[in-house]
């Protein structure tokens, strides 16, 4: 892409997201994009940096999910718990878990320079860290990563960066989640293995960006739990190679945006028209024509993790999509995207078009066992 086409291509997110600044990604929401990779409306939105939360709640489907005070006090309270003293629990479940062979490490607090000195400041003591061959072990405490999305960068904060011996780099994800005799609840660890994936892509983008092989950061990355509903802290590894391909996709298809943005509507735009206090001026249902306008790909796991579900489920479920049944049952029904079309083939009061021979059999043969179950 040329300066012109950049140009363009800028001014066109400019002109979705309307006169405000764009919506800073956290490593929350760039997980979120490994969840449901798809979406083009999500992946459009996400590109221009819209405020989809503000979105949502002005076409009338506020998002359900959201952190409890409760839940973020508990969170605060265990995370002080595993750094206090240098981490020294922290040290304790990574001797039992990595087999750390050593006593004690070092401990910096990257976040006592002041937050506009800690991006540089990480890059320093992680470059630092990567050339130094005596084999010490380190705990960064709060680093501050960056990471480009669609044309912004956004700034990314782990709980912990752990240099482990050995010269690997290690992400530590602390959660207040329990891990009960050694099992957490999959879609918790589903959701922090997602998120853990961004942190290690990040910094395996700054070993690269420092000269450095990138695959010293390990895709292993350590889970910090309650143990048994106690507050005391134990770990398990998460594998995240599956996340890191998909938020590898994912990502490199927000920065080929443009393919997405060439078949939109000229003049298409979410702005909302704010006035001079703020509040938007643009009706709701002129929003919500908008967003119709950019298709989506609801699936229910998009409940717990983009702000624009209840609005996508609501249109699924007045056009009878498929989408409702969840990917798996989608992705099985190959080209039957309507429930009613699903069901008038499974009953055979439909005929199956070219290419959906042998999903029309299954659907009968399914139905016959359903009738034969309930008799």
């Amino acid at each position: 892409m040329n300066r012109l086409q950049e140009r363009a291509f800028l001014n066109r997110l400019e002109e979705l997201r309307g006169p405000v600044p764009p919506r800073p990604h956290d490593a929350r929401a760039i997980a979120a994009l490994a969840a449901n990779p798809g979406c083009t409306r999500r992946s459009v939105m996400d590109a221009a940096g819209i405020d989809k939360d503000r979105t949502a709640r002005h076409v009338g489907f506020p998002a359900p999910f959201g952190q409890s005070q409760f839940a973020i006090t508990r969170g605060n309270g265990f995370e002080a718990l595993v750094k206090e003293n240098g981490c020294a629990e922290l040290l304790r479940v990574l001797r039992e878990l990595l087999g750390l062979p050593v006593s004690q490490v070092g401990y910096q607090d990257v976040e006592s320079v002041g937050s506009h000195l800690r991006h540089s400041h990480t890059r320093a003591l992680i470059d630092r860290a990567a050339r130094e061959e005596d084999g010490a072990a380190v705990f960064y405490d709060h680093p501050l990563f960056s990471l480009e999305i669609a044309g912004h960068t956004s700034y990314l904060e782990p709980d912990v960066v752990a240099f482990q011996i050995g010269g690997r780099f290690h992400i530590v994800e602390i959660k207040s989640f329990g891990l009960v005799d050694g099992q957490a609840e999959p879609g918790k660890v589903a959701a922090a293995a997602r998120q853990a994936a961004v942190y290690v892509l990040a910094l395996r983008r700054l070993l690269a960006d420092l000269g450095h092989d990138p695959e010293r950061v390990s895709h292993d990355v350590v889970l910090i739990c309650p143990e048994n509903f106690a507050n005391r802290p134990a770990g398990a590894l998460i594998d995240v190679r599956k996340q890191l391909a998909v938020l590898n996709r994912q990502l490199a298809r927000m920065t080929r945006v443009e393919r997405l943005l060439a078949d939109l509507p000229a003049g298409l735009t979410f702005d909302l028209a704010p006035d001079e206090s703020g509040v938007p001026t643009r009706s709701a249902e002129e929003l919500a024509e908008a967003l119709r306008q950019v298709p989506a790909r609801y699936a229910p796991d998009c409940l717990s993790t983009c702000d624009l579900c209840m609005f996508c489920r609501d249109e699924a479920r007045v056009c009878g999509s498929t989408d409702m049944l969840g990917r798996q049952i989608r992705d099985q029904l190959g080209g039957v995207s309507r429930v009613s079309e699903a069901l008038g083939l499974a009953e055979g009061t439909r005929e199956p078009a070219e290419g959906q021979e042998e999903i029309a059999e299954l659907l009968r043969l399914a139905n016959r066992l359903r009738e034969e179950s309930l008799r």
